[in-house]
């Protein structure tokens, strides 16, 4: 059966088209530029998407992958987006210093940033030039699985490639094999107060049916929260939808949002339920409400007013019941450009920067080196307590995607079961040995009492008395640390015996 976007000779030359322009579009839209870029398989090769405006490079990496990879090539940052929206590629390469194409086009740094945001489990290598180490760091800060310099060599670059297939397949076998993992609070850890308060926040807006603003800077968990208020409330059973605010020119957004009758504009062939449509009686999530044009903002401010809606082009009122979760990483009303009725419907979640939650670090990172371990043959990974002064110590610009991006990395990479500060990409060097040794003292500190109790089974007076302190002494400690004594207890039967013996907590 030949391939749905198969359609004209692989053999016309890049050159016949300029970066940014699109060939003519075939009858269902879809660009045929689509069609003549992407080979021809059967579905069985795993799918790579290279995105690069130099000609040369293009044809010399499509040399070199073609035998092991379904080939996806994009020149321009527009096309890429088209074609990631359709072929959803699971590896993809972006030259970092991409030339624009057009007024609508992305840098490199905000197509990685998109890419994410549309599918996080993809894994993105950038190319950089070999003096533009700086964009290349932030690259991976902001959640890039690796970056690579030119000039390129093929045999290293394809290793890359082949570890980020291996760690997105990885990634597939454990959402599938432990689907809604039981871990944490609905998908999320943290043990810090900031966290536990949230937790607690969002269980009460959850039994409401109030519109919410999820705040927080990417990598935060913006989109589990929406989740998560979803799974807890009422409409639990019922649709969730989500759009990208920021992934479509206005009309586009607006026809995706409210739909729109045949013959609306240019294109229109036929009637389309738009997002909200969809949604009905359940929840729509508005990623990156902050691009909202000023026009959409005040029809969906009279959305949420009388819960009615017009299609495009139509004249149809329809009656709607949907819940409005939206999510920023901007302040809303930093520069008077959003509409403040609308700003003030919403019940604000703010979400703190994983810098700021310091005491979820290692528990995240464990919860993640846990779950990338699950169902390996080999050894059980730990991280060494240097491994965890220099993740205490690191700034997390991209917070918890950066974690589990660098952890993930470290994982598969690394060939003993100790992880070190050099398997998470830190040089020892870098840190101050005084901050080190003390972030290490801290997490041997934290790992002994932990071990105490467990032996123990949460009982503080024996615990206390292996570690050689006194009980107030111990408590201390758990408070300092943030250990539940929770975690540690035995079973209750097993508790009214030892209560017996005069063995209190």
């Amino acid at each position: 059966m030949p391939h749905p976007f198969h359609r004209r000779s692989t053999r016309r030359k890049y050159s016949s088209r300029k970066p940014g322009e699109l060939w003519h579009k075939s009858r269902d839209g879809i660009p045929d530029t689509v069609g003549v870029l992407i080979r021809k398989e059967n579905g069985v090769k795993p799918r790579i998407l290279l995105v690069d405006d130099e000609e040369n490079i293009l044809k010399q990496l499509r040399w070199a992958l073609e035998p092991d990879y379904e080939i996806l090539i994009a020149q321009d940052e527009y096309e890429a987006k088209r074609i990631f929206e359709i072929m959803g590629p699971a590896v993809v390469t972006i030259d970092l210093s991409l030339t624009p194409g057009n007024s609508q086009d992305l840098s490199g740094l905000r197509l990685l940033e998109y890419f994410l945001t549309q599918a996080p489990s993809t894994r993105i290598i950038v190319i950089t030039g070999s003096s533009d180490e700086a964009s290349s760091l932030q690259a991976v800060r902001l959640g890039a699985f690796d970056y690579y310099s030119k000039p390129i060599r093929l045999d290293e670059l394809k290793v890359m490639i082949k570890r980020a297939f291996h760690i997105h397949q990885l990634h597939q076998r454990i959402q599938q094999s432990y689907p809604g993992s039981a871990e944490g609070f609905h998908g999320m850890i943290g043990k810090s107060k900031s966290m536990q308060e949230i937790f607690r926040f969002i269980e009460r807006i959850a039994a409401s049916d109030v519109s919410v603003l999820i705040a927080g800077e990417n990598g935060t968990g913006k989109k589990l929260v929406a989740h998560a208020i979803h799974n807890l409330s009422q409409r639990k059973d019922n649709p969730f939808a989500a759009v990208n605010c920021g992934a479509s020119p206005e009309h586009s957004l607006e026809s995706e949002l409210f739909g729109h009758e045949r013959g609306a504009f240019f294109g229109a062939y036929a009637q389309k339920r738009g997002k909200l449509e969809l949604a009905h009686t359940g929840t729509l999530f508005l990623d990156e409400i902050s691009k909202l044009t000023p026009a959409l903002q005040v029809k969906m401010l009279r959305f949420l007013k009388n819960r009615k809606i017009e299609r495009v082009g139509g004249t149809q009122t329809i009656d709607l019941d949907v819940r409005i979760i939206a999510a920023t990483n901007h302040d809303l009303l930093e520069n008077n450009v959003f509409d403040k009725d609308l700003y003030y419907r919403l019940k604000l979640v703010p979400l703190p920067p994983l810098r700021e939650r310091k005491e979820d670090i290692i528990p995240l990172a464990h919860y993640f080196v846990k779950k990338l371990c699950r169902g390996r043959r080999s050894p059980p990974i730990m991280l060494s307590p240097e491994a965890e002064g220099a993740l205490l110590m690191h700034p997390w610009a991209g917070n918890i995607r950066e974690l589990e991006n660098l952890i993930s990395r470290a994982v598969v990479l690394s060939s003993h079961s100790v992880l070190k500060p050099s398997d998470l990409g830190f040089a020892l060097n870098s840190i101050p040995t005084d901050v080190n040794l003390k972030f290490a003292k801290k997490a041997i500190e934290a790992d002994f009492i932990k071990k105490a109790l467990s032996k123990n089974n949460g009982i503080v007076s024996r615990a206390a008395k292996d570690l050689g302190i006194s009980r107030v002494n111990l408590y201390e400690l758990m408070d300092r640390y943030n250990i539940q004594i929770q975690e540690f207890k035995i079973s209750r039967s097993s508790e009214r015996q030892q209560m017996k013996t005069g063995e209190v907590l």
